[in-house]
């Protein structure tokens, strides 16, 4: 009893041996950024696996923190490649055919965000089989530039530099030189695979062309640079005209600063001249109203005068006007002394007054 159960469960494990199975091997792949990348999965069907044929790719981000995504499906001889944002319209079964035993995809116009272990699942009933494909995503070096940094003087000290703008790490560097000789300066050979040559006590023999290639495992790239070592200049000179120029500009400076002070300076003194008004000194007097006013307060001495203050009043010569506008006025002295008319009198609002007669004794008359 125990031989027959031993035999049937031989029979059944060589049945499961021979049912569905993906026969690529799980792979590492490594793909430079924009390319395009082929995850295999073929796989091989028993004439056991009669139910329907279901294809699906799954994806495990690098970062750990998310669920597997579907990314692509076939069920029921339909295809559904909507399921994950990032990859949509990027990513595509290789064959028209998926029954013919190829579940391959390409991924297309690769980017950093796609790095992770992808999964090939083939279910045909009873049979299912699945396998794992993990991607990797790198840049290739790119925009590298070579460059020295120091002064290219004999005697001197500096260096060579070789720096990419981006590239996936390892990256591995090689320095040649390409003209005269083509042969690397002998203190040089432990730097050449180094992004940095330091040069100390440079000669006249260091001057060339030189290329730095920088590789990784995707891509490389390469630049140039051309290196003169000269004669050390004549720095005392040099700092000389330095200091004197930098006096001339500050004289220069300080002859416009003075100049333009001067001007505003002027502008300022002829405005407050032309605008100067003294406001302690009173509007002058007009020669009508000093008139009137003399006038207008002889009537109201007269009109308040009796008969026994006449005599005095009568002596008052009646055209007298005040010293102060004769003084501004100067007349000639040929002239006659004006006579103002009754009619005038009237217009300056003068009132007619009647002064009584005197006797030679001093009585009224």
């Amino acid at each position: 009893m125990a031989l027959m159960l031993r035999f049937v469960l031989l029979c059944g494990i060589a049945d499961f041996t021979r049912s569905l199975s993906i026969t690529t091997p799980e792979q590492k792949i490594e793909k430079a950024k924009g390319e395009t990348a082929y995850l295999p999965c073929k796989f091989t069907l028993s004439p056991e696996d009669q139910g329907p044929l279901d294809i699906e790719w799954l994806i495990s981000p690098s970062d750990n923190q998310q669920v597997d995504r579907v990314i692509i499906l076939y069920s029921g001889d339909k295809i559904y490649d909507d399921y994950y944002q990032d990859l949509k319209g990027r990513v595509h079964f290789t064959s028209n055919d998926l029954n013919s035993g190829d579940a391959s995809i390409n991924v297309t116009n690769l980017q950093l965000s796609d790095i992770g272990t992808y999964q090939c699942k083939v279910k045909k009933a009873p049979g299912v089989a699945n396998k794992k494909v993990l991607l990797t995503v790198l840049v290739k070096p790119s925009g590298t530039r070579c460059f020295v940094d120091g002064s290219e003087e004999i005697g001197n000290d500096f260096q060579l530099k070789c720096e990419p703008k981006e590239g996936s790490l390892p990256l591995r560097y090689e320095w040649q030189k390409l003209s005269d000789s083509q042969k690397m300066p002998t203190p040089w050979l432990a730097e050449m695979t180094s992004p940095v040559i330091s040069v100390k006590n440079a000669t006249s023999e260091y001057s060339g062309t030189y290329s730095c290639t920088v590789q990784n495992r995707v891509g490389s790239d390469q630049c140039l640079l051309r290196l003169d070592v000269v004669p050390p200049s004549n720095r005392a000179g040099t700092i000389a005209g330095a200091i004197i120029g930098t006096l001339l500009a500050l004289v220069l400076i300080s002859v416009i600063i003075f100049c333009c002070r001067k001007k505003r300076r002027e502008k300022k003194y002829e405005k407050e001249v032309h605008h100067d008004i003294r406001e302690d000194v009173p509007p002058p007097k007009s020669r009508t109203s000093t008139a009137r006013s003399y006038i207008g307060s002889n009537h109201s001495s007269l009109g308040s005068m009796s008969p026994s203050n006449m005599e005095g009043y009568s002596k008052t010569q009646y055209n007298q006007v005040p010293s102060e506008d004769f003084e501004r006025t100067p007349q000639s002295p040929s002239l006659a002394p004006a006579k103002v008319a009754a009619s005038n009198l009237s217009r300056m609002g003068a009132v007619p007054v009647m002064i009584p007669a005197q006797s030679k004794d001093g009585s009224i008359v």
